[in-house]
């Protein structure tokens, strides 16, 4: 960034920091430090921000909570905005949120207004506008189980649109937003009213109490670093097959093969690099211990991966986005 466009920006949002690190707004807590940081807190101080960057051709990312990012050692040579638009109403059984409300918070609030479709998402970390991104989904539910529409900022034209849920084209771990040039600002759910309250938060606490059982809750992670794999003909499974022989059968049946069991396979768990760690209790989340620096989570994505394709010949693919890389 040039002098001049840090202080036309900053004249413009006078609450944007200069060489703002990064790692503190990550949940891996990596990241060099990011020439201007500015926190949005609406969906019209976000789409601006964004206006106001493009316009002055500077180089822009948004992020949300950081829960699912890997920032550079280097930092980010330009604006990182931070989707900080929080609001969350809920009427009847419809929800508006906007994107930077935070996942967790959303699925506990419906569960406590008595509403049933959401008990899943108050286990998730990071903000709605990055689940419906990715999808995200677990215990059964998706995104895109929930979704009536998403208010996004086209950015070929800076126009802000609502795009209806086929519109979205959710898949596994997939959305529209991956493929095309938008950036999401706010979404409305449909829930319906859950017949009997009481079980409907029983239900949330217990996939609550399996997160924590199953996952390494309380430590540096960016949850599931891989997607599953999807397989749509047997034949993907020949060389697994060979080194395997007790396939789990709801994996076979769901044509999903889990990433972490793939990991646990391959005999990686507590494999490390540098501060960096694959987790002793989820094949699929790494750790971060201080001083870990983002080439060593890459170089451990790589390891990974290199050894479930090398003896099972299956392709993991990251789950994880990347900034400043």
């Amino acid at each position: 960034m040039t002098t001049d466009q840090i202080i036309s920006f900053k004249e413009r949002f006078p609450s944007a920091v200069e060489n703002e690190p990064l790692a503190p707004h990550t949940s891996w807590h990596i990241g060099g430090p990011a020439r201007l940081f500015y926190s949005a807190p609406s969906s019209d101080e976000l789409a601006a921000a964004i206006g106001f960057a493009d316009n002055q051709k500077i180089k822009w990312a948004v992020i949300g909570s950081g829960t699912n990012v890997l920032a550079s050692d280097d930092g980010f040579d330009g604006v990182v905005i931070q989707a900080a638009n929080r609001a969350v109403v809920i009427n009847t059984e419809n929800i508006a949120a906007e994107s930077g409300a935070f996942t967790a918070s959303v699925g506990r609030q419906a569960t406590e207004a008595g509403l049933s479709g959401l008990e899943w998402a108050a286990s998730i970390p990071g903000a709605i506008g990055g689940a419906i991104f990715g999808n995200a989904g677990c215990f059964g539910g998706e995104m895109k189980d929930v979704v009536v529409s998403v208010d996004a900022l086209r950015l070929s034209d800076h126009a802000r649109v609502r795009l209806s849920n086929q519109e979205c084209q959710f898949n596994y771990r997939d959305s529209i937003f991956k493929h095309e040039k938008f950036v999401i600002l706010g979404c409305e759910l449909k829930l319906s009213r859950a017949s009997d309250p009481s079980a409907s938060r029983a239900k949330m606490d217990h996939i609550l109490a399996q997160r924590k059982e199953t996952q390494p809750l309380g430590q540096s992670s960016a949850g599931s670093v891989f997607k599953n794999f999807d397989f749509t003909d047997e034949s993907q499974l020949e060389i697994l097959r060979r080194s395997v022989t007790d396939i789990p059968s709801a994996m076979l049946e769901s044509h999903r093969i889990a990433a972490g069991w793939l990991i646990d396979q391959a005999g990686l768990r507590g494999e490390r690099i540098g501060n960096v760690s694959v987790s002793e209790k989820h094949g699929n989340f790494f750790i971060t211990q201080p001083g870990a620096r983002a080439q060593d989570v890459l170089a451990l994505i790589s390891l990974v991966k290199m050894k479930v394709r090398d003896e099972f010949g299956i392709q993991l693919q990251e789950e994880i986005q990347y900034l400043g890389m």
